[in-house]
């Protein structure tokens, strides 16, 4: 399963994200190569790393569905593109606040 997305230029830092394919959840790649539903521990990547860890995670699907670059900061800040839509990934549902990641 894959999804159209517009490339985004090598020096731009990346993240790899998709969702757990048992659980559902949005994951994101690590620096250690390691998924998680954590977006504390967003992996940020570019350049030959980026497109070689979305090798990697493409390799994995089954554990993961349809993996793909995220635009992201240096810091694993969202940015660009798809900003509404990676901020609702990475915080999760808008319905309730009391569903959001972090909520109480």
């Amino acid at each position: 399963m894959t999804s159209v997305r517009p490339k985004l230029k090598p020096d731009q830092p990346k993240a790899v994200t998709a969702w757990d394919t048992a659980t559902g959840k949005v994951v994101w790649m690590a620096d250690d190569g390691s998924w998680s539903d954590d977006p504390a521990r967003i992996g940020v990547f570019i350049g030959e790393e980026a497109d070689t860890r979305l090798e990697q995670a493409s390799r994995q699907e089954g554990t993961v569905t349809d993996p793909y670059f995220m635009q992201v900061t240096e810091t694993g800040d969202v940015d660009g593109r798809e900003t509404l839509r990676e901020s609702i990934r990475v915080n999760g549902p808008t319905v309730h606040p009391q569903f959001q990641r972090g909520a109480k």
